[in-house]
């Protein structure tokens, strides 16, 4: 795995990269705004590692801006700020998990194995085709058969999750960890309430292609869920 980290303070930044090395992390590294920005786009990274306060120009608007782009790679900032607000501001522009400074070592490396699970092991790949699903990884768009299927972000990642494992039962917990990752809630109501939409959309999709899209997300009891009928 390849992973960017953008960070003005030379130390820090010599540190994860030894560390992230050990661990057997490829890793580039920025120390200005601008140039990690131009980095994140010019090459493909399975995570981005940015610091909110940067020479020339934010984390939030590197986040951001590559989100408006079509950069859909796992992003984590990192800042000293510790209040509700910043971490909200830091969601909201687009990233996918948070870090406050000083952290321990072993945790960073929890989030960044959470975020590369979420994706699976074809970061950089623009497309999923799957039977007569086909997946763009940027632009989060669905398509069967030319119908568009319109997905919200937590649906377009639980979809591609079935997507990569048809016909395999997926226990609520793992959808929990895999879809949610850091921000799963206590409960699996959310997986319960989110595979009802799904479902629905997946019918009317049914509906507008025709027959032979038959694939169905079936209930285990008990368990979890398994897409079957690909």
């Amino acid at each position: 795995m390849r992973i960017l980290i953008v960070d003005d303070e030379v130390k820090l930044t010599q540190a994860l990269a030894q560390l992230l090395s050990e661990q057997q992390y490829a890793t580039d590294v920025a120390h200005d705004g601008v140039t990690g920005l131009d980095m994140g786009r010019a090459e493909v990274y399975d995570v981005l590692i940015i610091d909110v306060m940067l020479p020339g120009m934010s984390g939030y608007d590197i986040v951001r801006t590559l989100r408006d782009e079509g950069v859909s790679t796992p992003m984590l900032l990192l800042t000293a700020k510790d209040a509700v607000d910043d971490r909200v501001h830091g969601l909201d522009s687009g990233a996918d998990d948070y870090l406050v400074k000083p952290f321990a070592t072993t945790e960073l490396l929890a989030r960044i194995r959470a975020l590369t699970r979420r994706t699976g092991d074809v970061m950089g790949t623009k497309e999923l085709v799957v039977g007569e699903f086909r997946l763009n990884l940027l632009t989060r768009q669905v398509t069967c058969r030319d119908v568009v299927l319109h997905l919200t972000a937590k649906e377009f990642q639980l979809l591609e999750l079935f997507l990569r494992n048809p016909g395999q039962v997926l226990p609520k917990e793992l959808i929990l960890d895999r879809v949610w990752g850091l921000e799963a809630p206590l409960d699996t109501n959310a997986v319960e309430i989110y595979v009802h939409f799904l479902r629905k959309k997946l019918q009317s999709m049914e509906t507008a292609g025709g027959e032979g899209m038959g694939c169905s997300i079936d209930t285990v009891r008990g368990v979890g869920y398994v897409l079957k009928g690909l």
